[in-house]
C-alpha cells in the first residue's frame, strides 16, 4: 500500500529507445563529419606543399630510392620525405611542422604557418641527403683507385726476394775472397819464415 504523501513520478512512455539510438547516431555522425573535415583540410594543405616541392622531388637522382615523397592517409595525414622525416599539420590546422625521428626522439626541423619557409627547409634537407650520398660514393671510388695504384706499384717493383739473394751471394763471395787472401798471406809468411830451410833443402837435392 502506498503512502498518501508519497509523490510518484510517471515515466514518459512516449520516449523510446529507438529515438535515443537515433540521437546517438546523429551525434556520432556530427563528430565524424568534424574529423573528416579536419583530415581533409590537413590533406589539402599537405597536397599544396607537395605541389610546391614537386620540382625539387623531380630533380632527385633516379637511383636514390630512400625518399618517399607521398601524402599518407589516416587520421593525421603526413607528407613523407623519407623513412624518418615528414611534414604534418598542427592542431590549429594551419601550422606546417617538419619533423624528424632521431635516436634521442622526434625533433622539429621547421615550423610555420607559412608554407614557403617549411618548403625551403625540406629542400635543404633533401639536398643534404643527396650530397651525403655523393660524397659516400666518391669516397668509395677514391679508395678503389688508391687500391689499384698500390697494386700497380707492387707489380712494377722487383720481387722482394731478389735483394736477399743478391746479398747472400755477395756475402758468400766476400767470405771466399777473405779465405783465399788469408791463405795467400799465410803462404807468403811461411815462405819468408822458412826461406833458409827451403833454400838448404833445395841445395841438398841438387844432382
Amino acid at each position: 500500500m502506498k503512502d498518501a504523501g508519497e509523490n510518484i513520478t510517471q515515466i514518459d512512455q512516449s520516449r523510446k529507445l529507438s529515438d535515443a539510438i537515433r540521437d546517438v547516431k546523429n551525434a556520432f555522425a556530427d563528430r565524424d563529419d568534424v574529423v573528416v573535415d579536419m583530415r581533409e583540410a590537413h590533406r589539402m594543405r599537405l597536397d599544396l606543399l607537395a605541389a610546391e616541392l614537386a620540382p625539387v622531388f623531380a630533380d632527385v637522382p633516379a637511383d636514390m630510392d630512400n625518399f618517399d615523397f607521398a601524402v599518407s592517409s589516416g587520421l593525421q595525414p603526413r607528407l613523407w620525405i623519407d623513412a624518418v622525416s615528414h611534414v604534418a599539420m598542427g592542431r590549429d590546422r594551419r601550422t606546417y611542422r617538419f619533423l624528424k625521428d632521431t635516436r634521442i626522439g622526434r625533433v622539429v626541423l621547421a615550423e610555420s604557418t607559412d608554407m614557403k619557409p617549411v618548403a625551403g627547409q625540406v629542400t635543404r634537407y633533401v639536398a643534404e641527403r643527396v650530397v651525403e650520398r655523393q660524397r659516400m660514393l666518391e669516397g668509395g671510388v677514391e679508395q678503389a683507385i688508391a687500391g689499384l695504384k698500390r697494386a700497380a706499384v707492387a707489380e712494377a717493383e722487383p720481387p722482394l726476394q731478389a735483394a736477399p739473394r743478391s746479398k747472400g751471394w755477395s756475402a758468400f763471395l766476400s767470405g771466399l775472397g777473405l779465405i783465399v787472401a788469408g791463405a795467400l798471406v799465410g803462404l807468403v809468411v811461411s815462405v819468408v819464415l822458412f826461406w833458409d830451410r827451403i833454400v838448404a833443402m833445395g841445395w841438398g837435392f841438387k844432382p
